[in-house]
């Protein structure tokens, strides 16, 4: 059995097994353990997968864990402290989430690899999807712990929910868009070239259209079937709800939108990953 896939599976047990005991004894204390095995295991998983594949002397577990650990706590406060700071509620504002978030991750993946002489594509390919992964990890375990709370009280169904439904887009969202500006930016020898920008601003646009995806699939299935009453809503400044019979469309569109976008970003991770191999050896 393959190292990542025997962390998958006894982190998966773990879990699961996590969930009984708190669901059965109602011991508050297990949440914490809940949260984290949740949140973690999928990312931590794939970056053990990546790795493996990767096989690199350049690439050390010490680096793998900086990249993770300090990389995603980097990103996580960088984004926080900025989208406070700058973001106010618009149209625009997932534009403005996804060019902050892939910026510090950007920042924080150069600042980890600061030491590392040679590097190659794949390298960054790695290294970047760890950074993301580890963003990521960090991410889920704020939306779980929020998730907790209920207007009846601590809900641990909305806690596994969510870790679930994170869990699962998990391998298509952040690791794979830090792995995408990753390899370009190693591949340029960690220097802020034109393509590295315009592949930070494509990875930031595939950013903002996963964010948007639930707006944009409300004002197509509008577009599509809408009602006077949610036009005027709409009018008020409110996000007017679905009805039931509008549910299907709504949901075939929303899933639809983000099946679209992680095509797109494997394609664009694959083209990266099979284009020429570029070695960059630094010299101090």
């Amino acid at each position: 059995m393959t190292p990542w896939l025997r962390i998958f599976l006894i982190g998966f047990g773990l879990w699961v097994a996590t969930v009984v005991v708190t669901t059965v004894t109602a011991n508050s204390t297990l949440i914490p353990t809940l949260v984290l095995l949740g949140s973690f295991l999928v990312p931590v998983t794939f970056v053990v997968w990546a790795y493996a594949r990767a096989r690199s002397a350049d690439i050390t577990v010490e680096l793998l864990f900086n990249c993770f650990v300090v990389g995603g706590v980097l990103g996580v406060l960088g984004a926080s402290i900025l989208e406070t700071w700058l973001l106010k509620p618009s149209l625009v504002i997932y534009i403005g989430v996804g060019l902050i978030e892939e910026g510090v991750k950007l920042a924080a993946l150069l600042f980890v690899t600061r030491q590392m002489l040679t590097r190659t594509t794949r390298d960054g390919l790695v290294l970047g999807a760890t950074v993301g992964f580890g963003f990521a990890s960090f991410e889920s375990a704020g939306y779980a712990f929020n998730a907790l709370f209920a207007n009846d009280g601590l809900s641990l169904r909305q806690l596994v929910e969510t870790e679930v439904l994170r869990g699962i887009l998990a391998p298509v969202g952040h690791g794979l868009w830090t792995a995408i500006i990753g390899g370009v930016l190693f591949g340029a020898g960690k220097r802020l070239t034109g393509k590295v920008i315009t592949t930070y601003l494509g990875v930031s646009l595939l950013h903002a259209l996963w964010d948007s995806m639930h707006a944009i699939a409300i004002g197509l299935t509008l577009v599509f079937t809408g009602k006077p009453w949610q036009f005027s809503q709409l009018r008020i400044g409110r996000v007017p709800r679905v009805t039931e019979g509008q549910v299907h469309l709504y949901t075939a569109i929303d899933w639809g939108g983000l099946l679209l976008i992680s095509v797109l970003g494997l394609l664009w991770l694959r083209a990266i990953a099979r284009g020429p191999t570029v070695r960059v050896v630094e010299e101090r």
